[in-house]
């Protein structure tokens, strides 16, 4: 079968609750090495994460990859890397293996292309590996037309089909011909033609199994798409199989739900497809990467070797500029991937494995925080963000991000964690033990870059005052309107804003004891990516992108915000696209925050002419971009309050999105334009370019027009320094 691509639907619902940043203190029983004393969740596995590799990213580029011959390669191609001396066992095979029905109407391989697939997996167990296989909830038309009998039952694969016909899973067509027939597992018979699905699939030694499209979830419109009962009875079918086998439910799966799902399952997706699939030229880009820190937050309570772990898809990092990564973004997407606690299963080809992925991969001390079952916690949210785990023993793990293009030093005061200082610092990707320091870490770091480190600490900082602000107590503009919410904090929250100026949440009685710097809390609530750009005493915009799985489970972000002495108003909102719904902010610190050097700067927000136009786009900053720019002289982008602090050149960050080359014309202060010619892959993603700018001290104004061609469509600028080190 072909797995369908997922349909992005725009969703006006309103909705949850806030998510502490308070950090585990369990202990451990050796520092750095979680005590597995709890069982797994189902089926005897799943105490910590799988490492391992899966076809599908090198499906989307390579249309005849998947074949027994190709598998077997990539089997013995992992033996040889040396990977899974770092624990890399499982091969995983996903969809489009199937190619027929047996006798008793269940799915068998593709004869041309997997003459004997049980000699495969043998061959990857004689490997010393494990194998994955994919299949889908409900019963394809094809079963169900043949009328097949279920093995050792008097039933027939007609009989187990709810009637009338029904979407079996989130990939179904629409009734009366679905395709994919929803099961009825009250009829007799229906459970039991699960079980000889396990059983067939466990007779040829699988050790994993992918069950995709699984609704609520996979970005499908309606919980009428129920498949609770399909992993209840996988589930079930694979303990009657007694072989032990991993269960991951896929894609995107409804955080409403999880209570109902997570007795069955090992992990679940929680988002979409990693993998470009055709919309840019490579298996994956940087915007893939930085969705996984967006929705990650909302999640990430909720894993655990009890719980299930949260599964980010395919790593693409090893196959060089075919990944679509630089090497600094390999090395944050695998320390985002090993703070979450992710199964790490590799995308690409093995065969053609490079040497600096060897290098990321074999990094013990990275594995070990994948393996630590301590998944991170966010405790400052932005483009810098800081991810934290405790171990216990007055030791953690914490990540240092830059997710903007251009270089940052980049700070966390160690009361950020809860600890008074540290006494000692060991970089995990350097093999390094650094010098330690009192108040705060401080680290320059490249574009998209990141610093892994584990600490040992003293002391307990005292907990900062904090002050919350209701939504629903805000005033709300235009179409915000309040909702129910159970989980939130005072039992509601706000949706229905943005998608318009006026329609907005303003907090206008936020208090500061003195001027500077503090940390703004934000407990919102989406699924899918949506942001927030919000406005400080009715200051230039702000941009807060989110992510999640539920419009009625709060998920909380922490970001740096400058605040006046005495009353100060926030507001909230989106001019030309979605933010997420909002339950409340909480305001915290003395006003010493470290301040970022960078400022952002949207396209949909600056002043348009001519033709251009802002609108939604799901993989941009703000989740808007503007375009029709170019094509004439008047058809322009003119950001007219770019402020620094002082005269002199400045790195210019400039997200742009194009399929083919493109040219913007850039004048600053209305001098001579520069010519950019920019190139892409595709215009529903940016990409990203940095040059550099010469400003002068306050305000200036940067213009981007193409008089005699079309321009590439705009994102963002982002404003930073030159930094020494760079």
């Amino acid at each position: 079968m072909k797995r369908h691509l997922p349909l992005w639907k725009i969703s006006r619902s309103n909705s949850t609750r806030p998510v502490s940043l308070l950090l585990s203190t369990a202990i451990l029983a050796c520092l750095g090495i979680f005590s597995y004393a709890a069982q797994a969740q189902v089926n005897g596995i799943g105490q910590r994460p799988y490492l391992g590799w899966s076809t599908f990213s090198e499906q989307t580029i390579n249309g005849n990859f998947l074949t027994q011959a190709n598998i077997q390669a990539e089997s013995d191609a992992m033996k040889a890397s040396g990977l899974q001396d770092h624990g890399f066992t499982y091969i995983n095979i996903d969809s489009g293996w199937m190619g027929s029905f047996d006798a008793n109407g269940r799915p068998i391989p593709n004869s041309s292309t997997f003459p004997d697939i049980k000699a495969l997996i043998d061959h990857i167990h004689e490997n010393g590996q494990k194998a994955g296989i994919y299949w889908i909830p409900g019963i394809e038309q094809p079963a169900v037309d043949g009328n097949y009998p279920i093995l050792n039952t008097p039933h027939h694969t007609q009989d187990i089909v709810a009637i009338p016909l029904a979407k079996g899973n989130a990939f179904a067509g629409n009734p009366p011909n679905p395709y994919h027939d929803k099961i009825d597992f009250t009829k007799p018979g229906a459970q039991e033609y699960i079980n000889s699905v396990v059983a067939l699939f466990a007779s040829w030694g699988v050790d994993l199994i992918k069950l995709d499209g699984v609704a609520p979830g996979s970005y499908s419109d309606s919980v009428a798409i129920d498949d609770r009962p399909d992993v209840a009875a996988w589930s079930k079918a694979i303990a009657a199989s007694g072989r032990h086998i991993w269960l991951t439910i896929s894609w995107a799966i409804d955080q409403d739900y999880l209570s109902d799902f997570r007795p069955y399952q090992n992990a679940r997706r929680i988002e979409d497809d990693i993998e470009c699939e055709g919309r840019c030229g490579t298996l994956t880009n940087w915007q893939r990467i930085y969705q996984r820190f967006r929705d990650l937050p909302g999640w990430q309570n909720v894993a655990s070797a009890t719980q299930g772990w949260n599964d980010l898809d395919s790593l693409d990092i090893g196959d060089g500029s075919v990944d679509g990564l630089t090497n600094d973004e390999k090395r944050t997407a695998l320390s985002i991937w090993a703070l979450a606690n992710a199964p790490i299963y590799l995308g690409g080809d093995l065969t053609k494995l490079d040497s600096f992925a060897r290098q990321l991969l074999s990094n013990d001390e990275v594995i070990a925080v994948d393996q630590s079952g301590r998944p991170a916690k966010q405790v400052l949210g932005g483009e810098q963000p800081v991810w934290v785990s405790s171990l216990g023993q007055n030791t953690y793990y914490v990540a240092l991000f830059n997710l903007n293009a251009t270089p940052a030093i980049v700070q966390v005061p160690w009361n950020l964690i809860g600890v008074a200082g540290v006494t000692q610092v060991h970089d995990l990707w350097a093999h390094q033990d650094l010098i330690s320091s009192t108040g705060m870490f401080s680290t320059f770091l490249k574009g998209h870059d990141v610093r892994l480190l584990k600490v040992r600490t003293h002391g307990n900082a005292a907990p900062p005052t904090s002050t919350s602000y209701e939504a629903e107590g805000a005033t709300l503009g235009g179409s915000a309107s309040i909702a129910q919410c159970a989980q939130c904090s005072g039992g509601e929250k706000v949706g229905n804003f943005g998608l318009g100026a006026n329609n907005t949440v303003t907090f206008n009685n936020v208090w500061a004891p003195r001027a500077g710097i503090y940390l703004m809390q934000v407990d919102s609530m989406t699924q899918g990516l949506r942001a927030y750009l919000y406005r400080v005493n009715n200051g230039m915009f702000q941009t807060l992108n989110s992510g999640g799985g539920s419009f009625f489970i709060p998920a909380s972000t922490t970001v740096p915000v400058r605040l006046q002495k005495g009353t100060n108003s926030i507001q909230f909102g989106s001019p030309v696209s979605y933010p997420s719904d909002l339950d409340r902010i909480v305001i915290s610190g003395r006003g010493d925050f470290p301040e970022p050097s960078f400022q952002v700067y949207e396209a949909e927000v600056a002043t348009l002419s001519g033709n251009a136009i802002g609108g939604f786009s799901n993989y941009s900053s703000g989740l808007a971009k503007t375009g029709n720019i170019g094509g004439g002289a008047g058809n322009a982008v003119t950001f007219e309050n770019v402020t620094v602090a002082r005269s002199g050149t400045y790195l210019l960050e400039v997200d742009y999105a194009t399929s083919g080359t493109r040219s913007f014309f850039l004048s600053v202060n209305n001098g001579s334009p520069t010519e950019l010619d920019l190139t892409g892959s595709t215009f529903d993603e940016p990409t990203y370019t940095v040059i550099r700018v010469n400003l002068n001290k306050g305000t200036n104004t940067l213009r981007f027009d193409n008089a005699s061609g079309y321009a590439p469509d705009l994102d963002r600028v982002v404003v930073a320094p030159v930094l020494l080190d760079n």
